[in-house]
């Protein structure tokens, strides 16, 4: 039976999973997250979930049956060359969607799994890309004042008040939460999990 350790504490990973109807533990890995040497986001991406992925099936190697898989996940903004990452402060969120505004970026997911038992790794990454539209009076101020910009990269949320903003995309939806279901299900099935099998 198929059974997942989440490297991360995401509320929003935690509920996507829990769409899936796939047994799983939360167990958020503690990495330093520095964007400095990588050649672009989706590179960055990736290897910050191999990281947390790595770190986490490292300390409970052996501890779970062949069946167990650690997913790692990383998810990064990025518009003109440049990774946004979670804002530092009222004035970091504004500049960041002042930046997005009316234009398109790039929302990147990088997806690790690793078997507990063998440490075997395999990871992907998603790219969707998003179209903020243009604020209106008042708008960034008010969005602001909910206090939802100041844990997501990026500084909007699309699955809550930050929907408010997001104009079209192109792409998977659940990656711009930060979980591609679809990738995830197509990385479990070539390890031998089909969809749905588990429910």
């Amino acid at each position: 039976m198929l059974r997942i350790i989440l490297a991360s504490s995401s509320p929003r990973r935690i509920k996507l999973l829990n769409q899936l109807r796939i047994e799983f533990d939360v167990m958020p890995a503690n990495v330093e997250e520095d964007i400095e040497g990588y050649l672009g986001a989706g590179q960055y991406a990736m290897e910050m979930s191999r990281r947390k992925a790595m770190a986490v099936a490292k300390k409970v190697k052996r501890q779970y049956d062949e069946d167990t898989y650690v997913l790692g996940a990383d998810t990064v903004v990025t518009i003109d060359g440049f990774i946004l990452g979670k804002p530092e402060d009222e004035n970091s969120a504004f500049g960041m969607l002042k930046l997005l505004e009316n234009r398109w970026h790039d929302v990147i997911t990088g997806l690790t799994l690793i078997n507990t038992e063998t440490l075997n790794c395999i990871s992907e990454i998603e790219l969707t890309r998003v179209k903020i539209s243009t604020f209106s009076k008042g708008f960034l101020e008010r969005y602001l004042a909910t206090g939802e910009p100041y844990d997501k990269a990026g500084s909007y949320g699309i699955q809550g008040l930050g929907s408010l903003m997001v104009e079209c995309i192109e792409g998977c939806f659940f990656n711009v939460m930060g979980l591609p279901l679809y990738k995830l299900s197509k990385m479990l099935e070539r390890e031998g999990y089909e969809v749905l099998s588990w429910i």
